[in-house]
């Protein structure tokens, strides 16, 4: 049996960037859908197995497609019914992995509340008994980034109508003669506002991700570097500083960070991306380093 754990002297990236650097289009593709797929789990502090990273080889080498990848590692886990409590975490991390590279494969997408709510729907089935559902109590998280403080989330009565009223001002927002770096700040914009309803009881940074790719990719834009894959962290910590205010401490919200982050993905920026310049300390705030050119 393979073992599940990860060789740390030879991270997961490395296997997987050895079919982009080979080139093969169809190859390259499914490379970085796993790619952003595995890196997303690190969001919620989780590790994907050696044994989902050769399944996943085995799909991009086309032995396998994507719905058999995503079902062998469910079956894989269905008969294992007695599992210690990392590899709960273990198989929450493969599960959701291999349907997002499924997600993330598909030439479908409608932007509509209902397609966000789906895709959570996809991701969580059999791992969240609220999967697809949205969220019916408030909620508060203690954040690392905010020293144990929390962002103020969408109360539970709104988000159905918060969704929607987000969703319909996106909509009819036109980018036709919109600079690019300005088209990249609005949609940063757009993806702060998602993720601050918090919809769902958990899933809720994975499932924002998904879908803004797949929305981006409507644009034209071509995902393809690894912000999702090595940043995923620093993504999610960008949206908590976008939805922070202490005016007390001088603390305001931002959509820089977030900015820095999708100008890397898709106008191939070299912002340098350190969770670190995220932090708020008291009236200190960690300031991000000028663009590395």
């Amino acid at each position: 049996m393979i073992n599940k754990k990860q060789n740390a002297s030879k991270p997961w990236q490395f296997d997987l960037e050895e079919y982009i650097r080979q080139g093969e289009p169809g190859k390259t593709e499914k490379s970085y859908a796993w790619k952003t797929a595995i890196g997303l789990q690190d969001v919620d502090g989780l590790e994907t197995s050696q044994y989902l990273l050769e399944t996943a080889k085995e799909h991009i080498e086309g032995t396998i497609d994507i719905a058999t990848a995503r079902n062998r590692i469910d079956q894989y886990y269905e008969c294992r019914r007695e599992r210690e409590e990392d590899e709960q975490e273990t198989e929450e991390a493969d599960r959701v992995a291999a349907r997002i590279a499924e997600v993330l494969g598909e030439k479908t997408f409608q932007f509509s509340p209902a397609e966000f709510i789906m895709i959570h729907k996809r991701l969580f089935s059999g791992i969240y008994h609220h999967a697809g559902m949205l969220r019916t109590y408030n909620i508060t998280k203690k954040e690392w980034v905010l020293q144990g403080e929390t962002v103020l989330y969408a109360s539970a009565d709104s988000i159905k109508a918060t969704l929607e009223y987000d969703f319909s001002r996106e909509k009819e927002f036109s980018y036709q003669g919109l600079p690019l770096a300005e088209a990249v700040r609005h949609l940063a914009k757009f993806t702060s506002d998602i993720w601050q309803i918090h919809p769902f009881c958990e899933g809720n940074t994975r499932t924002t991700a998904v879908f803004m790719i797949k929305y981006l990719k409507t644009f034209g834009f071509s995902i393809s570097n690894d912000a999702f894959a090595d940043h995923s962290w620093y993504f999610r910590n960008a949206l908590v500083r976008a939805n922070y205010n202490h005016l007390e401490k001088r603390i305001h919200a931002t959509t820089e960070y977030l900015e820095y982050f999708f100008e890397n993905l898709l106008l191939g920026a070299q912002h340098e991306l350190k969770n670190r310049y995220l932090v708020v300390n008291g009236e200190k705030i960690f300031q991000s380093p000028p663009m590395v050119l």
